[in-house]
């Protein structure tokens, strides 16, 4: 997509097609437009979690968006919006698919018993993340 004209950077078809195979390095060359797409950059995301960095401002902030975004890959939660990264639903779910998605969760959540142990239940090591409480709390 880096080379590819402006025309194509617009094509529907040619950038679906283009970030199915390498989503990060083809998003990030499409246009704005297609950077606002929900089908486009959700394809996009299910090959490279950090794609979401490239999607549009609207798309960072729309909760139902950034929810399948975590769904699929928790670690999106990092380009969400501040808003939805302190939303308890949107945090549940991103830990819940990767417990790494603990580290980019409001400071609020990283003292929530309830998203820290469904972190921890994903992956033990993320307790790093948690508050100091958390890590002496043998449950």
């Amino acid at each position: 997509m880096q080379y590819a004209s402006e025309k194509l950077r617009n094509d529907k078809e040619v950038v679906l097609e283009a970030v199915k195979r390498d989503g990060g390095a083809a998003l990030v060359y499409a246009s704005e437009e297609l950077r606002a797409d929900k089908e486009v950059v959700l394809e996009a995301i299910k090959t490279c979690s950090y794609v979401l960095q490239y999607a549009s401002e609207e798309l960072k902030t729309n909760k139902e968006f950034v929810l399948r975004a975590v769904k699929n890959d928790g670690s999106a939660l990092e380009y969400a919006s501040e808003e939805l990264k302190a939303d308890k639903e949107v945090v549940l779910e991103a830990v819940k698919s990767d417990g790494f998605a603990l580290e980019y969760a409001s400071e609020k959540f990283q003292s929530d018993k309830e998203v820290v142990l469904a972190a921890v239940k994903n992956r033990g090591y993320v307790l790093q993340y948690a508050s100091e409480k958390f890590q002496a709390d043998k449950e």
